[in-house]
């Protein structure tokens, strides 16, 4: 088995709303595979329908191996889950949810309990009732749930939702963990896309319930957009002799030159040097790369085409 998931023409209709869209999917067993678009773009119907909680309008989903059908055979005893808000017995305290999870799964040893609250930062929080705990620590608890029986593939629905960023860190440090001394499998979504290109090795993006994008990190590196900032005591004389040199500088709104030509943003120092010779030396010379919330942004079309 090379694929811990895939899918194959997946798609998803409500009424006549098409909430996923003849989707295609494989992610290794072993890597970290974020699934990122917009709210409502279609991440937590593809979630659902990789679990078995909904059924596919057409198309065939494998989950490590195994074909997701109503009346078939379930990988689940591998498979750790969070699906949008996670869910606990309020009344029951933190050690008591996860023992009841730990009952339900045949052969989860009892020291699981203890390791996993140790693990998700719950030690201070295991005797209180978990209808008490801060949004932040339900999702932790939701974390420990899916993590108690030491699944081989992790499907996450925004794991980092109402985290802190301490917790956040903490979150991507132990899924990273887990994927490189343990080859645990993970699948998460998320509409941020600054975090998971963190943790993730390659990514996916959705939009109105189309897969339009999918790439690794190192590619996504190359797409992100460049230029070259130039600020100059006399910025018409700096333009003049930028433009009159063949590179395409223009005036933005913030007083800078703004270059896209490949060969300045690859060699600054000669925009530098041309502009000394000519007598108006840079008083800026910064090279500005596309931040990913842009870029993604751009991607689904939610920034104007020449924007930075």
């Amino acid at each position: 088995m090379n694929n811990a998931i895939e899918t194959h023409g997946l798609e998803k209709k409500y009424g006549d709303v098409t909430a996923v869209d003849d989707l295609s999917l494989r992610v290794a067993c072993g890597e970290i595979y974020a699934f990122l678009g917009l709210n409502g773009a279609g991440k937590t119907t593809t979630i659902r329908m990789l679990l078995g909680m909904v059924k596919p309008s057409a198309g065939e989903v494998n989950v490590l191996g195994v074909p997701i059908r109503i009346d078939g055979k379930k990988p689940w005893a591998q498979v750790g889950h969070l699906v949008e808000t996670p869910h606990a017995y309020p009344e029951l305290s933190v050690r008591e949810n996860l023992e009841l999870i730990r009952r339900l799964r045949p052969g989860v040893p009892a020291q699981n309990v203890n390791r996993i609250i140790e693990q998700l930062g719950l030690n201070t929080y295991a005797e209180r009732r978990a209808g008490a705990l801060s949004l932040g620590n339900a999702q932790r608890l939701g974390l420990a749930k899916a993590l108690l029986h030491a699944p081989e593939l992790l499907i996450l629905d925004e794991p980092a939702n109402a985290l802190d960023p301490a917790g956040i860190v903490e979150i991507r440090n132990l899924l990273s963990e887990l994927a490189r001394t343990q080859g645990v499998t993970i699948f998460m979504s998320s509409h941020i896309l600054g975090e998971v290109s963190r943790l993730a090795k390659r990514i996916g993006i959705i939009h109105q319930g189309k897969l339009i994008q999918e790439l690794n990190i190192e590619e996504l590196n190359r797409n992100r957009r460049r230029r070259l900032l130039v600020r100059a005591r006399d910025m018409d004389a700096a333009r003049n002799v930028l433009q009159s040199a063949g590179f395409s500088a223009v005036l933005n709104s913030n007083d800078t030159l703004d270059i896209k030509d490949d060969a300045a943003i690859r060699q600054p120092e000669n925009i530098a040097t041309r502009l000394v010779n000519a007598g108006h030396p840079p008083t800026l010379l910064q090279v500005d790369e596309e931040d990913l919330e842009h870029y993604f942004l751009r991607l689904v079309g939610m920034t104007p085409e020449n924007s930075k």
